[in-house]
């Protein structure tokens, strides 16, 4: 990133945290679009849930996808999220597992703990009590 990007990143970062939300989409969707995942994961956030800009479930799933296929545990988790909850996509519990494995293996703890509970209660997938006591003891429980 160069100076003038990181201004407006941080500019960006300021306007969402302040809830100044169509200010921070006007400063991360630029950011987003050249690869800062971080800005793609905000951008998600803001189309998922109507924030600054009118809601669009295409663009949050597209945000979250590229800032989680970039390795972004935070958006890995909320594309896990998306696909367990059928928000902005279709229920998938095969594809909430992939991405809430990819957030968990990068020591996300509520990640860990959402796969515990998945396996634990046969959410979307198999019953598996070894997998959800294992998911579990990462988490620290």
């Amino acid at each position: 990133m160069d100076e003038a990007d990181e201004i407006d990143f941080a500019s960006g970062l300021q306007a969402f945290e302040s809830k100044h939300f169509s200010r921070a989409i006007q400063l991360l969707s630029p950011l987003a679009i050249k690869g800062n995942a971080d800005a793609q994961h905000r951008c998600a956030i803001m189309y998922q849930n109507g924030l600054g800009v009118a809601a669009n479930p295409a663009a949050a799933l597209q945000w979250m996808s590229a800032s989680a296929e970039q390795g972004y545990a935070i958006a890995q988790h909320g594309l896990g999220f998306m696909y367990m909850e059928g928000d902005c996509v279709e229920q998938n519990g095969e594809l909430a597992v992939h991405w809430f494995t990819q957030a968990a293996e990068q020591g996300l703890a509520g990640s860990q703990t959402t796969l515990a509970m998945m396996y634990e209660q046969g959410t979307l997938i198999e019953k598996d009590e070894a997998k959800a006591n294992e998911w579990y003891q990462k988490a620290g429980f």
